[in-house]
């Protein structure tokens, strides 16, 4: 979600959005190593610094269109990617297992599936709520202006630039959210979460559910996650499989399986 609201509501295709998620997972990481626990910090903090990141990486990402921008925002998360290898204070290549999960004084308890799972539901239906809220507002009507015709917006005294900077650092916000909560789900932070194949998976699951439709994007994810899961219990080669699945939805499913399920959302 926090990708379709820049990339289908404000054109930006960000191919770097798993720095901000990975950013938001190592920050638990530095918090839990420092002997801090307090879940609510480790939860600020994480939404914070990843929307910090996110707005120095879109201050200076945003000034670029098309494919300069796509590999602009790559450049900087592979950036990202190698630092994380490189420190050893957090196991480097091999990430680092957390001591403890994020403590909310008990409930909900992280270390339990159960209370994980529909703790992680209600930020996920937060999250969509704020989205929904966001794309419907001025600011949201300003970012899909950008994508239509930026130059007419400009030309009207609309300082477009802050726009895109400011949604791109709340894009980074709740991926970070989402770094979060993977930190927690296994209890371990690696620097494949800050790899360029997460932001590509990321993109699948947003073609695959409807880009542009929000609601389309957690439903993608569900399908993806369903046929990644699915197919690789039969063979090593899912992608071989997957790969045809994801054309036909592209050259078919325009608006994807949201859009097909509901075309006039």
């Amino acid at each position: 979600m926090s990708l379709d609201l820049i990339l289908g509501y404000g054109g930006m295709v960000s191919f770097g959005h798993a720095a901000y998620f990975g950013a938001g997972a190592y920050i638990v990481g530095a918090l839990v190593l420092g002997g801090v626990s307090n879940g609510f910090v480790h939860f600020a903090a994480a939404v914070l610094g990843s929307g910090l990141l996110a707005f120095v990486v879109g201050a200076l990402s945003v000034r670029t269109r098309s494919i300069y921008f796509i590999m602009l925002t790559f450049a900087f998360a592979q950036m990202f990617f190698y630092l994380a290898i490189g420190m050893q204070q957090f196991g480097g290549d091999d990430g680092m297992p957390l001591a403890t999960r994020s403590q909310f004084g008990g409930f909900p308890d992280l270390a339990s599936p159960r209370q994980f799972y529909y703790f992680a539901l209600v930020l996920l239906v937060a999250v969509l709520f704020l989205c929904s809220r966001i794309v419907r507002s001025r600011f949201g009507m300003v970012l899909q202006g950008c994508m239509q015709n930026e130059t007419r917006l400009q030309t009207i005294g609309v300082a477009t630039y802050w726009y895109k900077v400011a949604g791109f650092a709340l894009a980074g916000a709740i991926a970070g959210l989402a770094g979060c909560l993977v930190a927690n789900l296994n209890a371990y932070v690696s620097p494949n979460f800050l790899d360029w194949k997460v932001s590509g998976d990321v993109i699948m699951m947003i073609v695959i559910g409807g880009i542009g439709t929000l609601y389309g994007a957690p439903i993608g994810a569900l399908v993806f996650l369903v046929l990644q899961e699915g197919i690789s219990s039969f063979t090593d080669h899912w992608m071989a499989w997957f790969g045809p699945l994801l054309v036909l939805a592209a050259l078919f499913w325009k608006r994807g399986i949201f859009g097909w399920l509901f075309p006039r959302a």
